[in-house]
C-alpha cells in the first residue's frame, strides 16, 4: 500500500452507464467506479461519476516534476506551474474566469509530477469550460517573457517565505546533503539564482517537451454525464496532435551511502530542531508500506514510542516523521523540536537509538492494530470526499498507474509486525544516516537499496473490489435544508437536526457551549484556554493515550465540539464527548507538558514577521483593559501567565464555568434522530454551569491611523498588515454591498484587484488579500489587508496597496466586476451548503442568533439585487484610506538594499 501522503483517497462507484465510445477512444481498466480511457494522442482519461454532491473536480496530472529539471533550471517545474495560469489563445484571463465561476483551483508541484485542478458547481457549462480551458493550455499556454518577468519575483517571494521557516530551511539542507547525484536532492522550490535567471527559451522548451497529451492524465470526478463528458474530451483534447518528440530518459542511480553525514543550519530563531534522515526504497518497493508503519508507531501523538520517550518526559516539545515517497529511492526523516535552552544532543542521541534499534523491538499487536485502524480511518474519510481525488491519485499516477492506490489499500491488513521490524533493520543504519560527520570505518554498515518491481508487475493479478456505498442526491438549497431540518430544544441546548443518507454513513456534529459573562470571566483568559486544552489529556476513566484510542475506535475526526463520525458510532461519540467535558481529570504531568508545548509555540512565533505584524495590529486596536476577556494580551503577558498558572486554578475554572445550560448542537448526515435526542438529553440536559451567563459583546472604538515598523533580522520575507476599524453588523443594510466590494478588491483570489496589482502586474507578492469583519450582535467591524513581500519590496508594496485602495474609493467598481463577484460568491455559497460540517456549523451559528437558513436566502436576494452604484457607494461610505493603520514587519537591513 502506498501509505505515503496524509490520507489516501478512495472513492465510491456510481452506477454503470451505457456508452458508445467516440471514434479512436479505447476503454481501459475500471476499479471501484473509476474507468480509464485512452485517446489516440496518448492522453489517459479517468472518469468517476458521482452524483451525491453538486460539484465536479477536473484534474490534470503531468508526469513532470522537479526530478526532471536540468542544471541551472532548478525550480523550473514549479515556475511553469505558475505560468500556466497566465492564459492561452482561447482563455486569456483564466484566473478571472475562475473567480466569476466561484471555482476552487490550484496547482501543485512535486518531485515526479505536477497537477492542476478545479472544483466547481456542477453544470454542463462549467464543466465544458474547464475541459476546454485545460485542453487550450495543455500545449498552447503563452509562456511569455513579460509574464515570466513578473511571475519570477512572485515565485522568488514564495521562496523567501519558506526561508523564514526553520523547519523548511533545515529540510532543504537535508535533501541536498543526503543525496550526491540524484535530482531528489534538489528542493522543488529551486535555487534562488535559477529562479531569478531562468531563460524564457529554456522554460518554453521544458513546457513543449513535457506538457503533451501522452505525458498527462485527465481526471473528471463528481456530478456529470459520462457520455457527454467523454465526447467533449474527445473533441477538445483529441484535437491535440500526438507529439513526435521522445521523452528524455534518466539513468542516474544514487550510490549506496558510505558513512553518516552531519550538517548544521545557523540562523536566528526561537526553537531547536533535530532531523535524522535515512534513504529508503521507491514507493513501489515491498518495504515502502512497512516503513510507513514504522514511522507511525514511532511518532504518533500521543501513543508513539518517541512521544512517550521524549515528549512526555519533557526532553522535547514535539516529535514527528516525514516521508518523501517517490518513484526512485527517497528519504524517511524523523525529527524533534526542543525548547530553547534545553540540550539538543541527548534528544538527538535518543532519537537515533530509538530508530536504529527499532528492529530489535518489533511493533506490538496493539501498535499494529492502532496503526492499521488509523490508516483505515483516514482512507475511509477520504473515500467520502471526491474533491480530494485529483491530488491523491496524482501520486499514484506518477508511480506508473492510478490503480496502485486501491491495490495498496487491499494489502493493508497483510502487513505484519515482522515485516515492519525487518524493513526498519534494513535501512535504519548508521552509515545510511544523515545527521553526523564522516568517520573512517573498517566495517561499514551500508544499506543496499533493492530494485523495485514495475507497476505492471505489481498489478498483473490484481482485481478491484465492488462498491457497496450509496448516498442520496441532496439538494443544498436553503428551502430544502429548512424542510429537512428539525429544530428543537433539549435542556439548555438548541438543536438543529438534519438527517440524510450519506456515502459511508458519515455524519457531522457541531456543538457550541456558552458560559460566564464579562465580570466573572475577568482575568481568566488563559485559564479558560488552559482548561479547554487539558480536556483531552485525561479523564476519570481514560488516560490521554486511552482517550485517543477511544476516539479512534469511534471513527471520530475533528475536535470535541466539531467532529465527524458514522451513524453506528454517533451515540457513543456523544456520550464520550459528554464524559470528557464533565469528567476531565487534569493530570499534573499532562499539565506540565501542555505548558511547555504552549510556551514553545508562542516563542516560535516571537520573531516571525506574519505573527509579529498580526500581534502589533491587534494590540493597537485593543481598547479593553487588561484582564477583560475581550482584551488582547501581549506575547510576554501570555507566556508569564502560563508560567505562573497553577493546576488547581484550572480545575477550579472548569468546576465553576463548564456546563451545557446554554448552547447549540447541530447534526447533519446519516443518523437516527430519536436516538440522538435521547442521548443528548441523558448526557447533557441536566448539566449546568455554576457561573452566571451573559453574552460578552465587543464594540467599535475609533482609532487614529498609525504606521508601525518592526525589524525582523535575518528574515528573508516580510509582512504587511493594515486595518480600518468601522462600526458594522451582519444585519446592516450596507453589509451585502461591502461583502461584494471586498470580494472584488481583495477576497476574490488571484483576480481580485489587489492580487492582480501586487502579484500579476507588479510581481511583488506571492500571497495577499483583504477581509471584512462584522459583528452579529455588536458593531465591532473592520476591513483588513495583508500581504507578504521581500523586505526590499515593502515600500513598493505599501504604495501599490494604497493606490489600489484610493482608486477603488474614487472610481468604484464596474458592472462586470460586480457581476463576476456575484457569480463567484453565490457558487461558493452553494458549494459550502453541500458540505455537512459547514451546514452543521452554520446551523449552530444561526441558532445562537435566533436565525434560520431563511436569513441566508434573504441575504442572497439582497446580494443579487445590488447595483454597481450601490456597491461603490457602500465602499466609499465605509472605507476611508486616511484611516488605514499599517504595520510592516521586515528585515530593516535588507530593505535598504
Amino acid at each position: 500500500m502506498q501509505i505515503r501522503y496524509a490520507a489516501a483517497l478512495l472513492l465510491a462507484i456510481s452506477p454503470a452507464f451505457a456508452q458508445t465510445l467516440p471514434a479512436g477512444v479505447a476503454k481501459g481498466p475500471s476499479v471501484e467506479g473509476i474507468t480509464e480511457y485512452r485517446l489516440p494522442n496518448g492522453l489517459k482519461v479517468l472518469l468517476f461519476p458521482d452524483a451525491s454532491k453538486p460539484t465536479v473536480t477536473v484534474n490534470v496530472t503531468y508526469l513532470v516534476g522537479s526530478r526532471h529539471e536540468n542544471y541551472g533550471e532548478t525550480g523550473m517545474a514549479h515556475l511553469l506551474e505558475h505560468m500556466m495560469f497566465k492564459g492561452a489563445p482561447n482563455h486569456r484571463n483564466i484566473t478571472q474566469q475562475f473567480s466569476e465561476r466561484g471555482m476552487e483551483f490550484n496547482g501543485t508541484t512535486a518531485m515526479d509530477r505536477t497537477n492542476y485542478y478545479e472544483v466547481f458547481q456542477a453544470s454542463p457549462e462549467n464543466l465544458k469550460w474547464a475541459l476546454d480551458m485545460e485542453a487550450d493550455r495543455m500545449t498552447r499556454s503563452f509562456i511569455a517573457k513579460k509574464d515570466l518577468d513578473s511571475e519570477m519575483t512572485v515565485v522568488r517571494n514564495e521562496y523567501e517565505s519558506g526561508e523564514n521557516s526553520p523547519f523548511e530551511v533545515l529540510f532543504k539542507r537535508m535533501e541536498s546533503i543526503a543525496y550526491d547525484w540524484h535530482s531528489y536532492g534538489r528542493s522543488t522550490i529551486g535555487n534562488r539564482s535559477d529562479i531569478e535567471n531562468v531563460k524564457i527559451e529554456n522554460l518554453q522548451a521544458f513546457y513543449h517537451t513535457y506538457y503533451q497529451p501522452d505525458n498527462a492524465v485527465l481526471l473528471v470526478a463528481g456530478k456529470f454525464d459520462p457520455s457527454q463528458t467523454l465526447a467533449w474530451i474527445s473533441k477538445s483534447f483529441g484535437a491535440i496532435p500526438k507529439p513526435k518528440r521522445k521523452l528524455p530518459q534518466f539513468w542516474t542511480v544514487e550510490p549506496t551511502q558510505d558513512g553518516e553525514r552531519q550538517y548544521a543550519v545557523r540562523r536566528k530563531g526561537d526553537v531547536q530542531i533535530v532531523l535524522v534522515g535515512y534513504k529508503v526504497p521507491s514507493a513501489l518497493h515491498p518495504d515502502a508500506d512497512p516503513l510507513a508503519f514504522m514511522g507511525q508507531v514511532l511518532t504518533d501523538t500521543p501513543n508513539g514510542r518517541l512521544h512517550k520517550q521524549l515528549v512526555e518526559t519533557g526532553k522535547a516539545a514535539q516529535v514527528f516523521s516525514v516521508s518523501q515517497p517517490g518513484i526512485a529511492p527517497s528519504l524517511q526523516v524523523f525529527g524533534a523540536v526542543v525548547k530553547m535552552g534545553q540540550p539538543v544532543e541527548p534528544v538527538r542521541d535518543e532519537l537515533i537509538a530509538a530508530v536504529e534499534n527499532f528492529a530489535k523491538t518489533p511493533p506490538t499487536d496493539e501498535e499494529m492494530e492502532r496503526t492499521r485502524r488509523d490508516y483505515s480511518n483516514a482512507i475511509e474519510k477520504s473515500l467520502n470526499n471526491p474533491q480530494q481525488v485529483g491530488v491523491a491519485l496524482s501520486e499514484d499516477i506518477a508511480l506508473g498507474d492510478w490503480r496502485l492506490l486501491f491495490q495498496g489499500r487491499d494489502g493493508l491488513a497483510a502487513i505484519t509486525s515482522k515485516q515492519v521490524a525487518e524493513a526498519g533493520g534494513r535501512y535504519m543504519k548508521r552509515d545510511n544516516r544523515t545527521v553526523g560527520t564522516f568517520i573512517p570505518d573498517d566495517a561499514p554498515q551500508r544499506a543496499e537499496i533493492g530494485t523495485a518491481p514495475t507497476a505492471a508487475e505489481l498489478l498483473k493479478d490484481y482485481k478491484g473490489k465492488a462498491n457497496v456505498l450509496t448516498s442520496e442526491n441532496f439538494d443544498p438549497s436553503q428551502d430544502n435544508i429548512m424542510a429537512r431540518t428539525e429544530l428543537k430544544e433539549v435542556g439548555g441546548l438548541k438543536l438543529a437536526l438534519l438527517p440524510k443518507k450519506n456515502r459511508g454513513e458519515t455524519v457531522a456534529l457541531d456543538m457550541r457551549l456558552h458560559w460566564g459573562e464579562e465580570k466573572n470571566e475577568f482575568g481568566k483568559q488563559m485559564l479558560a484556554a488552559a482548561a479547554d486544552q487539558m480536556l483531552a489529556r485525561g479523564t476519570s476513566k481514560y488516560s490521554r493515550a486511552q482517550l485517543a484510542d477511544a476516539m479512534s475506535k469511534l471513527k471520530m475526526s475533528g475536535s470535541l465540539y466539531h467532529f465527524e463520525t458514522t451513524r453506528e458510532y454517533l451515540p457513543d461519540a456523544v456520550r464520550l464527548v459528554a464524559h470528557v467535558l464533565k469528567d476531565a481529570s487534569f493530570p499534573q504531568a499532562e499539565f506540565e507538558q501542555m505548558r511547555q508545548q504552549w510556551i514553545v509555540g508562542l516563542e516560535a512565533a516571537r520573531n516571525d514577521p506574519q505573527a509579529m505584524a498580526g500581534r502589533a495590529l491587534a494590540e493597537y486596536f485593543n481598547h479593553w483593559p487588561k484582564g477583560d476577556p475581550r482584551s488582547v494580551m501581549t506575547l510576554d503577558e501570555q507566556i508569564d501567565a502560563i508560567k505562573a498558572m497553577k493546576l488547581e486554578d484550572v480545575k477550579a475554572y472548569h468546576a465553576e464555568f463548564y456546563g451545557a445550560g446554554h448552547g447549540e448542537l447541530s447534526v447533519v448526515g446519516d443518523f437516527d434522530k430519536a436516538e440522538l435526542v435521547k442521548v443528548v438529553g441523558e448526557e447533557l440536559a441536566g448539566w449546568h454551569s455554576k457561573a452566571a451567563y451573559a453574552p460578552i459583546l465587543d464594540k467599535h472604538a475609533e482609532k487614529a491611523a498609525t504606521r508601525i515598523t518592526l525589524d525582523t533580522p535575518d528574515k528573508e520575507n516580510g509582512m504587511f498588515a493594515a486595518r480600518i476599524a468601522m462600526p458594522l453588523r451582519t444585519d446592516d443594510a450596507d453589509y451585502p454591498a461591502l461583502e461584494l466590494a471586498n470580494y472584488i478588491f481583495g477576497n476574490g483570489g488571484l483576480k481580485s484587484r489587489l492580487m492582480d496589482r501586487i502579484r500579476q502586474k507588479d510581481g511583488l507578492s506571492y500571497g495577499g488579500g483583504s477581509s471584512l469583519d462584522a459583528g452579529d450582535r455588536d458593531d465591532a467591524g473592520g476591513f483588513t489587508i495583508e500581504a507578504i513581500a521581500a523586505p526590499q519590496n515593502m515600500v513598493k508594496l505599501e504604495a501599490a496597496v494604497r493606490q489600489e485602495l484610493e482608486r477603488a474609493v474614487k472610481n468604484g467598481f464596474t458592472a462586470a466586476e460586480v457581476a463576476g463577484a456575484k457569480s463567484g460568491l453565490m457558487q461558493q455559497r452553494v458549494q459550502n451548503r453541500s458540505k455537512d460540517d459547514v451546514v452543521a456549523g452554520a446551523w449552530s451559528h444561526f441558532r445562537y442568533l435566533d436565525r434560520t437558513f431563511m436569513w441566508s436566502k434573504e441575504y442572497e436576494v439582497k446580494l443579487m439585487a445590488l447595483t454597481p452604484e450601490q456597491v461603490s457607494a457602500a465602499f466609499r461610505k465605509h472605507i476611508d484610506p486616511a484611516k488605514l493603520s499599517v504595520v510592516i514587519a521586515s528585515d530593516a537591513s535588507k530593505a535598504k538594499r
